[in-house]
């Protein structure tokens, strides 16, 4: 691993400081009403198909301008959608600056689930390859940007570290990324962090059981935790030798060093999802390509503001700052 030298350095911006409602006492406040309460507004948007290279589909939504400014893809978190609150309401922001944008649902996380055994999972960098492949066809006179939330930023830093250079995309946000993800799942069984994992059990459990209709013979999950979930479904099904393996190949913790384009960090150091103390602080520092905005409030993809819309504004001053 290799980190971006001086002489290549991103230009550093001052971003608007973080300051969280007065009501949102503690960091699970900000996660969980952020996740259920906000409203989602999303702008006019063509819901397309498109193929993926193994005969099956990403179901994508695009809001696209006429100005020039680039296009904009977004990815949802775990167990998330293009309906998420984050989601809808960063593409109305961006319609109003100007960009157009192209949110994706993950395999499995649209309107119906996908025609292959696999589903998603926090490196599948090869389906990030094909809607960026799309973008380039569909926008070919403009810049692509890319905005990843949770699950979804974990992946595209992946990708972004695996391409360096030859990477499509020209400037990026990672959202609340998860750095260790094996250290993330054992967080997830304690405490209040339950009854986060089992939300995202219930749905990731019934996905599979509705698939086993049309495939018989897909692993059988027996156990009450998203490692348990991991090491016996999610590395089946997706070519790793278990969970360990699987976190090991894609915590995203491994790929900072290699980012070669300007890549904007926003983390709160109260998350309780994805931990702050696994980040690689040293990548994380030394990559002159990585500006990290680290707020001692917010939650997990939550950052509840006051003025509202702090997450939106920072992305939007990110994207437009040379």
């Amino acid at each position: 691993m290799k980190t971006v030298s001086a002489s290549e350095k991103t230009p550093e911006i001052t971003l608007e400081e973080f300051n969280s409602v007065w009501w949102a006492w503690n960091t699970h406040m900000h996660t969980v009403i952020a996740s259920q309460f906000s409203k989602a507004w999303k702008p006019d948007f063509e819901r397309i198909e498109i193929d993926t290279p193994d005969e099956d589909f990403l179901e994508i939504d695009v809001c696209e301008t006429n100005s020039n400014k680039p296009v904009v893809a977004l990815f949802h978190g775990l167990e998330g959608s293009t309906d998420r609150h984050y989601m809808a309401n960063l593409m109305r922001e961006l319609k109003r600056h100007e960009f157009s944008s192209v949110a994706v649902n993950f395999r499995g996380c649209g309107s119906r689930l996908n025609d292959q055994r696999r589903f998603y999972h926090s490196g599948a960098t090869d389906d990030y390859r094909t809607v960026f492949r799309w973008m380039e066809s569909n926008f070919p006179k403009k810049e692509i940007y890319a905005v990843g939330y949770s699950l979804g930023a974990n992946a595209l830093v992946k990708y972004l570290g695996e391409e360096g250079r030859q990477s499509r995309v020209h400037k990026a946000v990672a959202v609340s990324p998860p750095y260790d993800l094996k250290e993330g799942s054992i967080r997830m069984q304690q405490g209040i962090n339950r009854l986060y994992e089992y939300r995202f059990l219930k749905t990731l459990v019934e996905k599979l059981e509705k698939k086993r209709e049309r495939f018989p013979d897909l692993p059988v999950y027996q156990g009450n935790s998203i490692y348990e979930f991991d090491d016996q479904v999610t590395a089946k099904l997706h070519g790793f030798t278990g969970a360990d393996d699987y976190y090991h190949q894609c915590s995203s913790k491994h790929f900072y060093g290699d980012v070669n384009v300007p890549l904007l960090v926003i983390h709160s150091k109260a998350d309780t999802l994805c931990p702050i103390e696994f980040a690689p602080f040293d990548d994380l520092t030394e990559n002159a390509k990585i500006q990290t905005c680290f707020t001692n409030e917010g939650g997990h993809v939550g950052f509840l503001s006051n003025p509202p819309g702090w997450l939106y504004r920072v992305i939007l001053q990110w994207f437009k700052t040379d």
